[in-house]
């Protein structure tokens, strides 16, 4: 059959514009990704530092996808039942998991029995900032430092109890560190959130607690919780003028962090793309300023494989942390 030479042109046309589409299809590897919302379920209650960050990244990240990415809170078990359910979802780059450090790596420490398995399971999209934790006070125990706590505790044993936010939380490791390091006896009072342990705090329930770096810094500036000191390599940004417990006298440079994770069987082509626009939306000044107003700095730019060699050399700290500690979920 012979072609007019305006057809030849139009035959010639279509054939490069297919080509170029097949040829940016092969580039992304995501074909029509994403074609429906995301969810991204957050290991932690609503409110606290988690949830609010993951809809920092979120609320930026659907406008650059253009498709809804909607955040579900899923707290209890120190982020257990979060990493468990986004564990068993289908892994087709529509479900994702925000969690702290805490959640991946020392669960599969103190819990007996994991109802997955973390390395297989779970695969790692990118770190979300890093920070530590603060160690707050109720006002009318009158402490305002690690020393004033810690004598506190020697001269009156098993009367001072602590709160975390969970069995082997980091907030738990840390304290039993303390504890050990001291010759402590405090008590250990569990919570299920962030939001009912700071309840007893402000209500003086307990005593003394570690709660994550950001939630209860609206107390503290109230004047109705205490700061008394906090984790980390250095002092975080909205708590600059707080020593740290390494400066206090109690050497612990161990960061946390948060991070992005989707289930096993993710396309790798996804993972990458989530990896870039979530690590391009953290160095836009507007969510690295939100998130220094959370007090938490934003890390350099990670692929997912340099993520998960860092997840590696993490847990080898805060997984020899717990064995030294002897922890054990109840």
């Amino acid at each position: 059959m012979n072609h007019t030479p305006i057809q030849r042109r139009t035959v010639l046309l279509s054939s490069l514009l297919l080509g170029a589409g097949i040829q940016a299809h092969a580039q992304t590897g995501t074909g029509n990704w994403p074609s429906r919302p995301i969810r991204i379920v957050v290991a932690g209650s609503p409110g606290a530092a988690g949830d609010t960050f993951a809809r920092l990244i979120a609320n930026a990240l659907q406008g650059d996808l253009k498709t809804p990415v909607v955040v579900e809170p899923k707290p209890g078990a120190n982020g257990l039942i979060a990493a468990d359910s986004v564990a068993k979802a289908a892994g087709d780059g529509y479900t994702l998991l925000f969690a702290p450090s805490s959640a991946i790596l020392i669960n599969p420490v103190v819990m007996e029995k994991m109802p997955y398995n973390p390395e297989k399971d779970l695969v790692p999209v990118t770190q979300v900032g890093a920070a530590g934790v603060l160690l707050v006070a109720n006002p009318t125990t009158g402490f305002k430092n690690l020393n004033d706590m810690v004598a506190y505790a020697k001269a009156n044993p098993g009367k001072l109890t602590y709160g975390s936010w969970g069995n082997g939380s980091t907030g738990h490791l840390v304290m039993e560190g303390i504890k050990a390091r001291y010759g402590l006896d405090m008590p250990h009072v569990p919570y299920k959130t962030l939001a009912t342990e700071v309840v007893d705090l402000l209500a003086n329930n307990i005593s003394v607690g570690f709660t994550d770096i950001a939630s209860p810094l609206p107390h503290v500036r109230g004047g109705r919780l205490t700061a008394l000191g906090q984790t980390g390599s250095q002092r975080w940004p909205a708590t600059r003028d707080l020593p740290t417990l390494t400066e206090q006298g109690y050497s612990f440079d161990a960061d946390g962090w948060y991070g992005v994770f989707a289930p096993a069987g993710t396309p790798q082509a996804v993972i990458d793309r989530l990896n870039q626009e979530i690590n391009r939306l953290q160095g836009g000044d507007e969510i690295r300023q939100k998130m220094e107003g959370q007090n938490m700095i934003v890390t350099p730019n990670q692929t997912a494989k340099q993520f998960a060699a860092s997840i590696k050399k993490d847990a080898a700290v805060w997984q020899g942390l717990a064995t030294t500690a002897d922890l054990k979920a109840k």
